[in-house]
């Protein structure tokens, strides 16, 4: 059963402690049902990049947290090269805070009941930058007719927040050959936060 947006008001909530609290207890969409529990969000609350992704998956529904399988492995590397560490640099977050059933692609009535606590938590962390990963986080942002292959790796600037799509981790580990274009996303990634954030910004392959 799906719920309407207006039993759902988080306009309350002024900082990430206080929605994670909302958001634990929220079952507006059947996938609550089928999770062992809400996967909210990790990092630091200060950063100004955002990472975005699908959803929880297998391993990150049983411990909580967001990207910690072997797509979330590889985005650790990927960070690292680029000088960013999850705790320090950058929040991740995913566009439905519940394991959808068999890791399939949360349906577009899933990911409706879920907005109003993803813009919460965007509301509360004001990204300078965000980093859309993969074709369900860059349609839920940008637009259903949005094309992952078609618009990975062009800016975006969308109500003050620049905007990089770019391949899921898991589509690498698929299929290695995206592995260069997306580094090339990364770099520019590195390249906007040297620009508004932090000029001194290390990345030991940039």
């Amino acid at each position: 059963m799906f719920t309407t947006g207006e039993e759902w008001d988080l306009s309350g909530c002024v900082n990430l402690e206080d929605l994670a609290r909302r958001v634990r207890g929220c079952s507006r969409c059947p996938l609550r049902q089928g999770a062992s529990q809400v996967v909210f969000g990790e990092g630091n609350p200060q950063a100004r990049l955002v990472l975005c992704g699908e959803g929880p998956g297998a391993d990150e529904d049983r411990l909580g947290r967001p990207f910690v399988g072997r797509a979330g492995q590889l985005l650790d590397k990927i960070l690292a090269a680029c000088g960013f560490e999850r705790f320090t640099h950058v929040y991740i977050l995913n566009t439905v805070k519940c394991r959808p059933p068999g890791n399939r692609i949360p349906t577009p009535q899933e990911r409706q009941a879920c907005r109003p606590n993803l813009d919460a938590q965007l509301r509360i962390l004001k990204p300078q930058i965000m980093v859309l990963l993969g074709a369900t986080a860059l349609q839920e942002i940008l637009g259903a007719d949005r094309r992952i292959t078609r618009d990975r790796g062009k800016w975006v600037q969308m109500g003050g927040v620049w905007i990089m799509p770019t391949y899921h981790p898991a589509a690498l580990l698929r299929n290695p050959a995206l592995k260069r274009d997306t580094w090339e996303d990364f770099k520019q990634v590195v390249y906007k936060y040297r620009e508004l954030i932090d000029p001194q910004h290390y990345s030991p392959h940039c």
